[in-house]
């Protein structure tokens, strides 16, 4: 563990601050994340066939995740704004699951592994909220859905 001079987000006196990346060269970055999310056998039938009443789900997640991807400066306290190039959405439906991967590109000072994990978390809940109609129990529960393996699959940065 570190102590407190090494901490990067925190000032000599414990206060929080962003990090100053204003001398650093830009230069082009990805970073590439999936996540998971467990559903019902019948859920997952549902989603290939279009059929939930909230309507197209997978189309709806896609939008979500890009704008979430857009908007992570907002949501996480020390991260920079920075200009997203790409987003790249790709959703895998099996039996009883739906794997979302959200690979983020950009040209700057920073990169984008935070942008790529709001991505898919955001994703995968609005799945979630597509669904949870169709996947309640009788207790109005949910027993059976689960968001799990949310992960950096991978980062990369071009040297300038």
């Amino acid at each position: 563990m570190s102590d407190e001079s090494d901490l990067t987000h925190v000032t000599d006196t414990g206060d929080a601050q962003m990090v100053d990346v204003g001398d650093k060269p830009d230069s082009a970055r990805r970073a590439v994340a999936r996540g998971r999310i467990e559903l019902a056998p019948l859920t997952v039938e549902a989603i290939r066939a279009n059929e939930l009443e909230k309507g197209d789900v997978l189309s709806v997640a896609r939008v979500g995740a890009i704008n979430a991807v857009k908007h992570t400066w907002e949501t996480i306290p020390m991260c920079h704004q920075i200009p997203i190039t790409n987003v790249e959405t790709e959703f895998v439906v099996d039996d009883a699951s739906v794997d979302l991967t959200v690979a983020v590109e950009t040209t700057g000072k920073t990169g984008c592994e935070m942008e790529a994990l709001e991505g898919v978390t955001t994703g995968l809940n609005v799945i979630w909220d597509m669904v949870k109609a169709a996947e309640k129990d009788a207790d109005g529960q949910y027993p059976q859905t689960k968001i799990t393996g949310v992960e950096i699959l991978s980062k990369r940065k071009a040297e300038p």
